[in-house]
């Protein structure tokens, strides 16, 4: 462990403005907005920027597109569930127009035995 600094009141003070003046030369000796390299930072900083614009139009893009796609598929599968949907009630009513002609003819020939049992009586 080092030893303890006995500075006093003024060499702290002192050390403190040192400190301060190195943080102002420092910030002096920063570039200005009207260097070069300043300048050409901003120019990338602005390219990044533009070309994330672009590509995140370019996603909003895709997605539209693809929901696009996905609602025509969508209204395709419907279309084919109502076309088979109607076809199976047109097979069904084929279906039980034939069960009621061909109940009747059963009943016509029901009635038929019976008139002529009738008739023999």
């Amino acid at each position: 462990m080092p030893a303890f600094n006995h500075a006093n009141f003024n060499d702290r003070a002192t050390a403190a403005a040192k400190a301060k003046q190195a943080l102002i030369e420092k910030f002096r000796a920063r570039p200005g907005p009207d260097d070069p390299a300043v300048q050409a930072k901003l120019a990338e900083r602005q390219a990044i920027a533009e070309a994330r614009e672009r590509r995140e139009q370019e996603r909003k893009v895709a997605k539209e597109a693809e929901a696009a796609r996905l609602a025509a598929e969508e209204a395709d599968r419907q279309a084919e569930l109502v076309r088979q949907a109607a076809q199976k009630t047109e097979e069904e009513i084929a279906r039980k127009a034939a069960l009621l002609a061909l109940e009747a003819e059963r009943k016509a020939a029901r009635d038929a035995r019976y008139a002529a049992r009738k008739a023999r009586r």
